[in-house]
């Protein structure tokens, strides 16, 4: 464990994260296997990294669809420390876990905006199908005309069977939200249980 702090900003892979930082220390790694295994839910930057992410992510989830949580707990600065860019998140227990799954959503915290979820990721489909929840919900989505568009080949939310995921950002207004919080989860929810072909 370094002794000092090492930016995550300048990792390139998890393994520069894991060289800096001790698991079990500084940061934990969860994941379970879903009754439907073809999909996962993931967050990459949990904890104290991007709150409440890891609950958000669990919660959508549920028992049904695999989960995979990176979270921080060290005592200050966790995003500084571990925020390791989507596009260089190559955790070997994630990568196992999304091999084989056809849809995979992330979910991530941002600052910018107002009460509201930006979404990006290659599977254009899947985000125009979980935008249209969020707006059931009466939870404002924005599919464009942002910066968070996650359309790297490497960002974990395409390293899925399909090499095509949705990230979702959540802006920090709306995770202080209990409930926009609670309709991005029924929504997301709602779009995967349909996904999966076992209803809402």
């Amino acid at each position: 464990m370094a002794a000092f702090l090492v930016l995550a900003k300048t990792f390139k892979s998890f393994a520069d994260l894991a060289a800096a930082y001790k698991e079990g220390v500084d940061y934990c790694i969860k994941k379970q296997v879903g009754l439907h295994p073809h999909i996962a839910v993931v967050a990459p930057h949990g904890g104290a990294i991007e709150p409440p992410t890891s609950q958000i992510a669990s919660d959508i989830a549920g028992q049904e669809f695999s989960c995979y949580l990176f979270e921080g707990i060290r005592k200050s600065n966790n995003y500084k420390a571990l925020h390791l860019t989507s596009e260089y998140f190559d955790e070997r227990k994630c990568l196992e876990l999304i091999a084989d799954c056809g849809q995979v959503v992330t979910v991530h915290g941002c600052k910018e905006g107002e009460v509201e979820v930006l979404l990006g990721g290659r599977d254009k489909a899947l985000a125009v199908l979980i935008a249209e929840a969020l707006e059931v919900e009466g939870v404002r989505a924005r599919l464009d005309g942002h910066d968070f568009t996650g359309t790297a080949s490497t960002n974990i939310c395409n390293q899925g069977k399909s090499k095509a995921g949705v990230q979702l950002e959540l802006t920090e207004a709306l995770r202080e939200s209990p409930d926009a919080v609670a309709g991005v989860v029924r929504a997301v929810r709602r779009v995967l249980m349909q996904a999966a072909g076992i209803g809402a």
